[in-house]
C-alpha cells in the first residue's frame, strides 16, 4: 500500500467557513521533508491554491515520491491546457505526476468557475479522450483530430507542440462517488479516487462493483488499476488529544452531507434524512450549527478514530483488501509526533509486502 500527504492546510473551524491557505513558500521544504518522513505520495487539491503549482514546488525538492493532483476541476481548464500542465510536471518531475480529475457539483461549476453546464459523465469521457489525443499528437506526432460534442480539437502547429518527453504516459485517476462516474473510472481511468464521505460498505457495494462493470463495457483487464482513498482520521493519543481533531472532522461530514450529490452514501447506511436537514441549514447560512446535527454514529462509520498505536490497523481493516494508495495527512507538532508518525507509514507499507 502506497501512502499519500499532503503539507498540513489547518483546521475546518467549527462553521465551516475558514481553513487556512496553503503557504507555498513552505511547499519545497515542507515536500522534502514528506519525503524523507517516508511517505510514497504527495497530493494536493483545489481548495485555495491552484492543485498545479505546489506540485512544480514540490517536483524540485524530491527525488522518488508521486505527485498528484487530487484533485484538479476538469471542466474550467480546457483538455489542452490540462494536458500542457501535465506534460510539464511529468517532465519537471521526471515521471512522477498523476493527474487525478474531478468533475465538481452543478453550483460550483456555474457559479464559482462560471462554465456552462453539461451532464459531467459523458463530458469527462469526451475530456479523457481529448486529453490523451493531445498527448499522442506531442509524443508521436499523431494528427490531432478530436471531435465531440463538448469538445473539438484539430490544430496544433510546431510553435506549440511541446515534442515528446521521457515519461508519456501520464496516469489518470477520476474522483468518483455515484454509479455513473465509477463506471467511466473502470471504462477510461487508470485509478478512482473515492470522495473522502465515502465508507468501506459503499465503496465494496456499489463503486467497486460499477468500476469492474464499465472495465468490462470497454473490454479492460483492470491489473495495476489504483484505488486511492483519502479518509477521513482522527488521531489522539486520548480522548482529550482527539478531541479537536474530532471537532473538525465532524464539521467537515456537515459540509460533505449538506450536498446532495453525495446523498447515495448517507443513503446506503439509512442516512438519507440527515442530507436533507443538512442541506436546509446549509442553504439558509446556518453553517455555526450544521456540526451539531452529526451523530457519533455517522462520525465512527465515516471516519477512522484511534490512537496513534492502533490507527494503522483500523484503517488495514477497513480499507486493506481493496485500497492501492491511502491519504495519511496528520500535522506533525513535535518530535514525537513525527516518530510516531514514521511508525504508522511503516506499518502501512508492512502491509503491502506481506
Amino acid at each position: 500500500m502506497q501512502v499519500e500527504t499532503q503539507l498540513p492546510l489547518g483546521k475546518l473551524d467549527p462553521g465551516l467557513r475558514s481553513a487556512p491557505k496553503l503557504d507555498l513558500a513552505a511547499v519545497p521544504s515542507g515536500a522534502r521533508e514528506l519525503e524523507q518522513l517516508g511517505f510514497d505520495g504527495f497530493v494536493t487539491g483545489e481548495i485555495k491554491t491552484d492543485p498545479f503549482l505546489p506540485l512544480a514546488l514540490a517536483a524540485t525538492t524530491t527525488e522518488r515520491i508521486s505527485l498528484t493532483t487530487a484533485v484538479a476541476i476538469a471542466f474550467p481548464r480546457s483538455p489542452t491546457i490540462t494536458a500542457m500542465l501535465a506534460w510539464d510536471l511529468q517532465t519537471l518531475s521526471r515521471g512522477r505526476f498523476i493527474l487525478g480529475l474531478g468533475t465538481q457539483v452543478k453550483g460550483h461549476i456555474e457559479r464559482r468557475y462560471g462554465v456552462p453546464w453539461a451532464p459531467p459523465v459523458p463530458r469527462l469521457r469526451e475530456y479523457i479522450r481529448a486529453l490523451r489525443a493531445v498527448w499522442d499528437c506531442w509524443q508521436h506526432g499523431t494528427p490531432l483530430d478530436v471531435r465531440g460534442t463538448y469538445y473539438n480539437l484539430s490544430v496544433m502547429v510546431p510553435l506549440f507542440d511541446p515534442g515528446p518527453i521521457e515519461h508519456p504516459r501520464i496516469p489518470i485517476h477520476i474522483a468518483a462517488i455515484n454509479e455513473h462516474i465509477c463506471r467511466l473510472a473502470g471504462e477510461a481511468g487508470d485509478g478512482i479516487r473515492p470522495h473522502p464521505i465515502t465508507t468501506p460498505k459503499f465503496i465494496r457495494e456499489v463503486m467497486l462493483p460499477n468500476v469492474a462493470r464499465g472495465a468490462q463495457s470497454a473490454g479492460r483487464r483492470l491489473e495495476g488499476f489504483e484505488v486511492a482513498l483519502s479518509p477521513l482520521i482522527a488521531v489522539g493519543e486520548d480522548a482529550r488529544d482527539r478531541a479537536d481533531r474530532l471537532r473538525d472532522v465532524r464539521a467537515r461530514i456537515a459540509f460533505y452531507a449538506s450536498t446532495r450529490t453525495y446523498r447515495a452514501v448517507f443513503e446506503a447506511h439509512g442516512w438519507g434524512r440527515l442530507v436533507e436537514e443538512l442541506h436546509a441549514l446549509s442553504v439558509q447560512q446556518r453553517w455555526e450549527e450544521m456540526p451539531g446535527h452529526i451523530p457519533d454514529e455517522v462520525v465512527d462509520t465515516i471516519a477512522v478514530v484511534g490512537t496513534w498505536d492502533d490507527v494503522a490497523r483500523k484503517i488495514l481493516q477497513r480499507y486493506g483488501d481493496f485500497a492501492t494508495r491511502i491519504e495519511f495527512s496528520l500535522p506533525v507538532r513535535t518530535p514525537g509526533d513525527a516518530e510516531r508518525q514514521r511508525r504508522v507509514l511503516a506499518e502501512l507499507q508492512g502491509a503491502a509486502r506481506r
